[in-house]
């Protein structure tokens, strides 16, 4: 068997010793279910018992001190390992194996629903994205479309104002001519 090893800081080992001396653990620190155990399951602090313990320095820093407390076997008889038992398994019957596996399946229902549902979900915010998408799209398209419309029929009244102050001007140009060539053949006739 191995020779258990225990690592403490400073303070820790400290308590130690303290307690080696005064006989026992302080009031302080006393574990109430330690005063529970029998005679033979506490821990001796004698003397003779600390004897059996090494105190190595790990490491010093400036935060502290680490040792190791290394504690040896009290007795030979103690050196012996005691092997842990197996744990011991329970049969399982049949209607268990049978609850077992009908719980197994109706989990993998429920999971597989769980997946179809959110799957549905899924399909059905697609289908409504695609819907409000299409409807976004088809009324953006009437609205610029009579945008179009609205400018091509205020630019056709323009356009045929215009052409209209253009003939009106070209009419009394040709009046004026007009007169100019009857006013230059009355004087020729004169």
């Amino acid at each position: 068997m191995q020779t258990p090893r225990v690592t403490f800081g400073v303070s820790r080992l400290f308590f130690l010793r303290e307690a080696a001396d005064v006989g026992g653990p302080s009031c302080e620190h006393t574990d109430h279910r330690a005063e529970a155990r029998s005679s033979e399951q506490r821990v001796d602090w004698s003397s003779e018992a600390l004897d059996d313990i090494q105190v190595k320095e790990l490491n010093r820093r400036s935060s502290g001190q680490a040792f190791e407390v290394i504690l040896s076997p009290s007795s030979k008889d103690a050196n012996r390992e005691f092997p842990l038992s197996p744990l011991k398994k329970k049969g399982t019957s049949l209607d268990e194996i049978k609850r077992k596996l009908d719980a197994a399946e109706e989990r993998r229902k429920s999971h597989e629903a769980e997946v179809l549902k959110h799957l549905a979900e899924q399909r059905d915010h697609s289908k409504e994205v695609s819907q409000k998408a299409f409807e976004e799209n088809c009324n953006f398209r009437n609205t610029v479309r009579e945008k179009l419309n609205q400018k091509m029929l205020a630019n056709m009244e323009n356009r045929s104002a215009q052409m209209a102050a253009l003939n009106e001007k070209f009419k009394e140009k040709d009046k004026k001519l007009e007169e100019v060539r009857k006013n230059k053949e009355a004087m020729k006739e004169n």
